[in-house]
């Protein structure tokens, strides 16, 4: 009888630590996002459709490949059955931050996703000069992901194309980057070529001892392209004489140059500035010549295979549609950003970042120092007073 007792008590406490660990199993992270997913592909119907024989519905939903759960965020990766049509993930982008909150962010094209839940939003912030890491030779600020400041090296990683909707934040990225420029680099190691075809953002720069030119129209561009493309001819020959393969590798190496143009765009019926850009981006790099191209809406007739592939950065605003998200990042993520300053980066591989605040008023205090210093007049010479004589 006392036997039967203990192995009944036994059996009761076995029991209730297997309820206790199904019930901790149920609780953990990894368990409790694998079945929340499911039911947000089961109440959206997020699914393939088929028939079985006999006439009976088979739904196939989506596989969850991988669930990594780090110190700020949980990341979910999974796949669609072929045969699902991708907007179906993103027309219930709603229903996803329903269940896993407001601050979770979905990425993806036509068959692999990933639905990244962090459990605060990034903030909007105003600039600050940032700090350049030693041995960065031409720096690119592009604001602050969850991991800290996004900061990388133009000569590393050329060329760059910012493109966005009015409002969303590509003008004020633009600024920053310029202005980060010429806060941390002399003069002499830094020349700025700018073309403001709206009229609209580089006329703060005027003036700036970086600053070569800035024109506002096609007719004074042509000429602009002229001189640099003499500056990479010269550069070239410099290389060849020198048995360099790069202008950092010469004794005395010339500054580097920047042509950053605004609504490139415009000069989609100009062939021959066109062309001349193209140059640049093909050669530019080994010759210490860069691009910054910026547009509200892409245009795949300006962004031809060949000048797209070498712009090996994209800033990506909001997007009208997942068509120009296309365009310029290769992926329809940039169409569903919400949040102003909010950018796709594509160096390689996809982040978000959250691009800082710099307005006009703060923009021409921080570029004040570095304007250009103006002649003063000549002192008057004294002149000899005459006096008639009475």
């Amino acid at each position: 009888m006392v036997m039967s007792a203990l192995a009944l008590a036994k059996g009761v406490g076995l029991a209730a630590s297997v309820a206790g660990m199904w019930a901790t199993w149920r609780t953990m992270p990894e368990t409790e996002t694998r079945a929340k997913l499911r039911q947000v592909f089961r109440l959206a119907e997020i699914c393939l459709k088929t028939k079985k024989p006999g006439g009976k519905e088979l739904r196939v939903y989506p596989t969850i490949r991988r669930i990594g759960i780090y110190r700020d965020a949980v990341r979910v990766t999974f796949t669609l059955p072929v045969g699902l049509d991708p907007a179906e993930v993103y027309k219930h982008l709603w229903m996803f931050k329903q269940q896993f909150g407001e601050h979770s962010e979905l990425s993806g094209d036509v068959k692999l996703f990933t639905l990244t839940i962090y459990g605060r939003n990034m903030e909007s912030f105003r600039y600050r000069v940032p700090s350049v890491p030693e041995g960065i030779g031409l720096p690119v600020y592009a604001g602050s992901a969850r991991s800290g400041p996004v900061i990388y090296d133009m000569t590393e990683h050329p060329h760059l194309l910012i493109a966005g909707e009015t409002g969303s934040g590509k003008s004020t990225v633009l600024r920053s980057i310029i202005t980060t420029m010429i806060l941390t680099m002399p003069p002499d190691r830094l020349q700025l070529y700018m073309a403001d075809l709206k009229r609209s953002e580089f006329h703060l720069f005027k003036g700036v001892e970086h600053v070569q030119e800035v024109v506002v129209d096609s007719g004074k561009l042509r000429g602009m392209l002229a001189h640099i493309h003499k500056e990479l001819v010269q550069r070239g020959d410099l290389l060849d004489a020198a048995g360099c393969a790069h202008v950092d590798e010469l004794e005395e190496p010339p500054a580097y140059i920047i042509l950053a143009i605004d609504e490139v765009a415009l000069l989609k019926k100009e062939k021959a500035c066109m062309e001349a850009i193209e140059e640049i981006s093909a050669i530019g790099r080994a010759l210490g010549v860069f691009l910054i191209l910026s547009m509200q809406r892409p245009d795949a007739d300006v962004l031809d295979g060949k000048l797209k592939n070498n712009l090996t950065v994209r800033m990506a605003f909001k997007h009208s549609d997942e068509i120009n998200s296309r365009i310029t990042l290769g992926s329809g993520d940039a169409a569903h950003l919400r949040d102003k300053g909010r950018m796709w980066l594509k160096i390689g591989e996809l982040q978000q970042v959250q691009a800082p605040l710099l307005d006009l008023q703060e923009a021409r205090k921080l570029l004040e120092p570095h304007k250009k210093k103006k002649a003063a007049p000549e002192a008057a010479q004294p002149q000899e007073e005459v006096f008639d004589a009475l």
